[in-house]
């Protein structure tokens, strides 16, 4: 079954929003070495419940978004629009990542499909 495993939270200033959870929260916070500002969100250990997300800056997005993972991209997509909802990009592939995209279910809540990148053994 496919779960959530990722948030997002928009920021005019993510380095006053990573002070901000770091301070209020204590989630660990480091920015992430890839192709675009983008800080990553430890909330607690893996063993505990919960998921773990990210400050994006707002030009990314404007609202909290949650990341759900899938075994197949294109047949959830696919999925997707068959039950009213709609695909709002392209999909997209970052290495280390996975291939992904933001949809639209049928009450306007945006949400980001993800197949995940098959882990190295």
């Amino acid at each position: 079954m496919p779960r959530v495993i990722h948030f997002e939270i928009p920021a005019d200033d993510p380095e006053r929003a990573v002070k901000f959870y770091e301070n209020v929260f204590g989630w660990e916070i480091e920015k992430w070495d890839g192709p675009f500002d983008y800080w990553l969100v430890k909330t607690g250990e893996e063993d505990e419940p919960g998921i773990n997300g990210a400050i994006n800056p707002r030009e990314m997005g404007e609202m909290v978004k949650n990341a759900i993972a899938v075994d197949s991209f294109d047949e959830y997509a696919l999925k997707i629009i068959e039950a009213g909802g709609k695909m709002l990009m392209e999909k997209e592939t970052l290495p280390g990542v996975g291939a992904m995209a933001a949809f639209e279910d049928t009450e306007g809540n945006v949400s980001v499909l993800i197949e995940p990148e098959p882990m190295p053994e």
